[in-house]
């Protein structure tokens, strides 16, 4: 007797709010259909009204909207580029792209974001071999944002510009009560990249959105985006330029989706306190920190386990949660470990490594449910016990 598999637990799926399906009905019925047009201009609004960060736009991909940033900053062939070891490598492949030499500081233990004593480190280093670094990448890891303050403080020394990478931030805070401000949006950030790939808490399906408080940075950003076409009426080039603006039809599925942007951090920061409660009796098992200085989205559920007081390795709960149709995922490998980025500098290293060999991210999904939740917790409950035999 055959028995039907329970159904796919993803580990971040869409989640649509409802309203997306009448603006992008009305995209169509405007006829905007190339990647111009009402949408877009309502959409990067909008963005600026939720986030605080006044100049907005919209582009392909969080790392489209990277590579904009750092050309716009200069950063080119013999420059060094620091960023955070801990995270994907779209936040970084854009310093390759334009030439520059990639820097890698540690995560710190209390957040898992940039070490600011190690980006001190670093930036001193730099300074005394004469090194030029023209950005310093901080990332918002798992949507908690990175300690914007301390890392300003200590890169005005030096007149680095910081781009917060806060692809997997939206909806989170910085600072609390009226001192808040969203991810990406404390003063004195050069720029700051959002991402709106499918797996994130609001999608285009895939986008990203480039912002600053700097006029003149996002004019010149959208000029680039649009091949960098001059004010002609034919086609006029004095730079080199890129195709990275955003589908007008995307924009309308973004409307739709900042609409319910706070119910879905309510969501996901609910998830997680549900996996507190039900994972709490598990020897070996911790979960992400949050910042002391914030409000972590909870983009991802994120736990640590020691394998030794858990009774399994983390690859070893992976596969147990495979085996019934739920998708996990390791902790991001560090990009100073990456066959790609092989003989690169790093500044630290040990934590990263340790939180990639014991990170497990869980499904969190906004539309699971307390069973949802409870079908993953028995499974670990299991293989702990099991291991622990």
């Amino acid at each position: 007797m055959s028995h039907a598999k329970a159904p796919r637990l993803f580990l971040s799926p869409p989640h649509l709010g409802g309203d997306e399906t009448r603006r992008v009905a009305e995209a169509f019925a405007s006829n905007y259909i190339a990647p111009l047009g009402p949408q877009v201009d309502a959409f990067e609004a909008a963005f600026a009204e939720c986030t605080g960060l006044p100049h907005c736009l919209a582009l392909s991909s969080g790392t489209a909207a990277m590579h904009l940033a750092l050309h716009c900053l200069g950063v080119g062939p013999g420059d060094v580029v620091v960023a955070s070891s801990l995270t994907f490598i779209g936040s970084v492949s854009p310093a390759h792209f334009l030439g520059a030499e990639v820097v890698f500081v540690d995560s710190d233990r209390a957040t898992w974001n940039m070490d600011p004593d190690r980006l001190r480190e670093a930036l001193m280093a730099l300074a005394s071999e004469g090194r030029r670094v023209k950005a310093v990448i901080p990332t918002d890891l798992y949507g908690q944002c990175a300690d914007y303050r301390r890392l300003l403080d200590i890169c005005a020394p030096f007149g680095v510009p910081v781009v917060a990478d806060a692809a997997e931030a939206m909806g989170a805070r910085y600072g609390h009560g009226d001192d808040a401000v969203h991810a990406g949006a404390f003063p004195g950030l050069a720029a700051s990249i959002f991402s709106f790939n499918g797996n994130k808490i609001i999608t285009t399906s895939g986008g990203g959105m480039l912002a600053s408080e700097d006029a003149d940075f996002i004019a010149h950003a959208r000029k680039l985006s649009q091949q960098a076409r001059e004010h002609a009426p034919h086609y006029e080039h004095k730079e080199i330029g890129y195709n990275y603006r955003l589908s007008n039809i995307l924009a309308a599925i973004g409307l739709g989706q900042l609409d319910v942007l706070e119910a879905r951090v309510a969501s996901r920061r609910r998830i997680f306190r549900w996996y507190q409660e039900a994972l709490a009796a598990l020897p070996g098992l911790s979960f992400m920190p949050e910042a002391a200085y914030g409000k972590a989205n909870r983009w991802l559920t994120v736990v640590e386990i020691d394998a030794k007081a858990f009774g399994a390795t983390p690859e070893a709960a992976r596969q147990a949660l495979e085996a019934q149709n739920i998708e996990s995922r390791p902790v991001w490998k560090p990009m100073h470990a990456q066959p790609v980025y092989a003989g690169c500098r790093v500044f630290g290293g040990t934590v990263a490594e340790e939180q990639f060999a014991r990170g497990l991210c869980l499904p969190s999904g906004t539309a699971m449910t307390r069973d949802d939740v409870a079908r993953v917790a028995a499974i670990l409950a299991d293989v702990s016990r099991r291991g622990r035999a």
